[in-house]
């Protein structure tokens, strides 16, 4: 397969063997009487017709599952296959189901989407409706003999799921849609929607699954311009002729994450995507185009150095016009010289790592053509949350609820139905997986909170704030990755967390960012957090400390294998430190970036827990030496008994 730059024909980056292309960074001095090795998935994706077969024949099998050539390009369609550990039975095998995730730029849910999503997880689903930290909703415990019902009906009712998951660009992520008088957030979320279209697979292979091959249009069709610049091929961005033009028939290397938002909203943890494209206005709110950061990324591997987690560089400045085809470029390099060999390495991330930002603006700029601007400044980054009632510039009002780690299940899915049912009212996901109501008439205000509170859902304010800013992943028992409980286990943690601040004299109103996953993949996006637990085994995680409240610095791997069982005491000293040595307005992230691992891994060898206090000898000193004591114990941060206990060790040479 060919693409033309100009009126040159060139097979750009790519590398023919045995008649087939490998658009691919090969291993170092790969043997020369060998192509280039290529993993599993890539030679499945190659035969498939652009993502057809052999899907197409087992979807319509008696059998409950499906092969692990269809598992993979399941994945594009916005599906992947799933056992629930918890409901096998003995000799008859695994319990096969399926989770479906839909594509929701922007987290834009229309009230008719809502609807039918919300009946599809009671008809189809386990009873629940997973808000995700992509900002998409989660539909699980699908069978296989439902999964074309299912399908049609999200997309019939204007929604989608293609490209929700596999090697392709995934959900396109921006603030809410909440301020209607704020040009730059009205921005955000078009440009979210349109690199979305832009970047969506164009074979029609997901029609000719889901609906018999009757592609189904929406009312709202894409901007002329992402068609017209789609289609541009002038510097070898693209596959002439191929029903893929930017991707061709290998797809990317590995899933592509896209956020869009706007100078200082750090709501969807912009720099942890592969791209990152920051609306930049005049001050009369008039588009003048983008900052482009470029690298991020959470998923690592447990042993393996070789993966980590990585915030964003920046990458420079291209106008609005231009956005379109520096995507594409992106996306192109990406494409071509990513790792195709070993899927734990072919994220963009560890091709920046390799190249540096230098060389990879310069490969970037070949194919769109022309030198990028210099990086603009910003705002220092923050965090909204977009929880409480909020007004919207138009008269009315949004509302944000805190769903606890994105479930909806129960009472309260009943009664958030029948609200937007009431009202007719559009919603939106959160990168923080909770739910927006939009489009409130002021009047309807009085009668929504009585409706929620009778189903027990909870304003924000009568959250324990470390719950409200926490998240977690689905894990056990439905994910196939998960070694480690989380969805399930963060709140208990949370309640342990909060009653050893308070034995420890802290306000009740302390709060810091928790994330917790259950494996190192990082969905839920601990690796940012201020307070991370990452699953390294069964009720045993792995200790992530030093994020920021911003999400704008990676916390650092702490501790491994601490069991769920010693939280308390694991925490406890770190905790009475933070309380002690902490500054002014000082987050517990950023006092354990400044004070270090160090001084808090003496602090847990020297603590002696509060609890212990009470039963330990009794020993007196002179009244000089106990003010020298309570002195330096005020300046160190560390109590009495504990700087008595280290001088005497010391002095006994102990």
């Amino acid at each position: 397969m060919k693409r033309h730059v100009g009126t040159r024909s060139v097979a750009a980056h790519s590398r023919f063997t045995g008649g087939k292309i490998v658009c691919v960074a090969t291993p170092s001095r790969p043997p020369s009487s060998r192509g280039p090795k290529r993993s599993k998935v890539e030679l499945i994706k190659e035969k498939s017709d652009f993502l057809r077969h052999p899907l197409m024949q087992e979807l319509v099998t008696e059998e409950t599952s499906i092969s692990e050539e269809a598992v993979q390009l399941m994945k594009f369609h916005g599906s992947y296959q799933q056992d629930d550990r918890e409901k096998r039975t003995f000799g008859a095998g695994k319990a096969y189901q399926f989770m479906m995730r839909t594509r929701q730029p922007a987290g834009s849910v229309t009230n008719q989407l809502y609807l039918v999503m919300d009946e599809l997880a009671d008809l189809y689903g386990n009873g629940t409706l997973r808000l995700t930290t992509r900002q998409t909703f989660q539909l699980h415990g699908v069978l296989k003999q439902d999964l074309k019902t299912v399908f049609s009906s999200v997309i019939k009712a204007m929604g989608s799921t293609l490209g929700a998951c596999g090697d392709v660009n995934r959900n396109v992520m921006a603030p809410p849609e909440v301020f209607s008088d704020k040009p730059e957030y009205l921005l955000a979320q078009k440009y979210a929607n349109d690199v979305a279209d832009l970047l969506a697979p164009q074979s029609g292979a997901y029609y000719d699954v889901w609906l018999d091959g009757e592609k189904f249009f929406s009312h709202e069709m894409e901007d002329p311009k992402v068609t017209a610049d789609r289609a541009f091929n002038g510097f070898g961005t693209n596959f002439e002729g191929s029903p893929e033009p930017i991707y061709g028939n290998l797809f990317l290397p590995r899933k592509f994450k896209v956020a869009v938002t706007v100078p200082g909203d750090n709501s969807v943890d912009a720099l942890t995507n592969d791209l990152a494209l920051v609306v930049m206005t005049d001050a009369e709110g008039k588009l003048q185009g983008f900052n482009v950061l470029v690298g991020g990324g959470m998923g690592r591997s447990h042993g393996k150095a070789t993966t980590f987690p990585r915030l964003a560089d920046p990458l420079g400045f291209v106008p609005a016009d231009d956005i379109f085809h520096i995507v594409k470029a992106i996306v192109a390099v990406q494409r071509d010289y990513g790792r195709r060999d070993d899927r734990k390495q072919a994220r963009l991330k560890y091709l920046i790592h390799d190249w540096g930002v230098d060389k990879f603006r310069q490969v970037t700029e070949q194919y769109y053509g022309k030198k990028m601007e210099p990086f603009r400044p910003l705002p220092a980054w923050e965090f909204k949350d977009y929880l409480g009632w909020m007004d919207q510039g138009d008269g009315k009002l949004a509302y944000g609820i805190y769903v606890q780690n994105g479930r909806l299940k129960g009472e309260a899915k009943k009664t958030l139905r029948a609200v937007i049912e009431r009202y007719e009212i559009p919603v939106s996901i959160t990168a923080n997986q909770n739910l927006i109501l939009r489009n409130i008439s002021p009047a309807w205000k009085d009668d929504i909170i009585s409706s929620l509170s009778a189903a027990g859902i909870k304003d924000v304010q009568d959250w324990d704030p470390l719950e409200a800013g926490s998240m977690a992943c689905p894990a056990l028992p439905l994910c196939g990755l998960a070694i480690a409980e989380a969805e399930r286990g963060l709140p208990d943690v949370i309640s342990r967390i909060r009653n050893v601040l308070e034995n420890l004299g802290m306000d009740k109103d302390e709060k810091f960012v928790i994330r917790m996953t259950g494996c190192p993949n990082g969905c839920a996006r601990p690796y940012n957090a201020e307070l991370g637990f990452v699953g390294d085994g069964p009720n045993s995680y792995q200790i992530w400390l030093g994020g920021s409240p911003s999400g704008a610095r990676l916390a650092e791997r702490y501790q491994d294998r601490v069991k769920l069982s010693d939280f308390e005491s694991f925490f406890e000293p770190i905790f009475a430190l933070f309380k002690s040595q902490r500054r002014v307005g000082e987050s517990f992230g950023d006092f354990c970036g400044r004070v270090g691992f160090d001084a808090l891994k003496e602090q847990q060898d020297s603590y002696i827990p509060q609890s212990e206090m009470k039963n330990l000898p009794q020993i007196g000193i002179s009244t000089d030496a106990a003010d020298l004591l309570k002195s330096a114990a005020e300046k160190t941060g560390k109590t009495e008994a504990q700087l008595a206990t280290e001088a005497i060790k010391a002095h006994l040479g102990q």
